[in-house]
């Protein structure tokens, strides 16, 4: 997993609440399991038109958002179903920090298990970042996970709250299995001492 340090970027606003997993990639996206390759999927009833065509009013088709890794997005994004698609298809489209007032639980643990990092701040300071957001080219957000800041474009800095654990695991590039994974001397220890104690097992 890509380690996630600090990441400066353009942010594309998303100003709608409720985004769930559905929106964030449709249903007839999940016919795989592989991790790559989602992200032409990704928000696709908003991005095409039926006859498959963009929608050039989506925010992620016009030209100042279209290398945007910051997605910054209205309250209790990621609702809806625990398919674990949505990330991937933030992450194949680049996106690799989404910003809200809250995420939906399941979604948000997706998250860092894919290395995106979801950011949770307060509705004043969401409305900051969504007119930042809004200004396009012309404003650039920094997030560091090691401070635990972001910066906008102006010089001013919003704090966030991170589980420690998991801000490890981002920071190092591992998920779950790779921590470990990184432990295995002690798993080793372990079975020495049972295969010793308990030879029969």
């Amino acid at each position: 997993m890509e380690k996630f340090t600090i990441l400066t970027s353009v942010a594309a606003p998303l100003p709608i609440v409720n985004v769930d997993t559905d929106m964030i990639i449709p249903k007839d996206y999940l016919k795989t399991i592989k991790r790559t390759g989602l992200g032409t999927g990704l928000f696709a009833e908003m991005r095409y038109h039926d006859d498959g065509s963009h929608n050039k009013e989506f925010v992620l088709n016009q030209p100042q958002y279209s290398e945007a890794r910051i997605l910054v997005a209205g309250d209790n994004f990621g609702c809806g179903s625990s398919r674990e698609h949505a990330p991937w298809a933030l992450l194949d489209h680049g996106i690799r920090c989404v910003i809200s007032t809250s995420f939906a639980d399941i979604f948000y643990n997706n998250c860092f298990k894919n290395g995106i990092l979801p950011v949770v701040v307060t509705a004043e300071e969401l409305d900051q970042l969504m007119d930042d957001a809004r200004r396009g080219a012309n404003a650039t957000i920094t997030v560091d996970l090691e401070t635990q800041t972001i910066e906008g474009p102006d010089g001013g800095t919003i704090t966030f709250e991170i589980d420690s654990a998991r801000k490890h695991r981002l920071l190092n590039g591992i998920d779950d299995i790779g921590e470990t994974m990184g432990r295995n001397h002690h798993i080793d220890d372990y079975e020495t001492r049972l295969a010793e104690a308990r030879p029969w097992v």
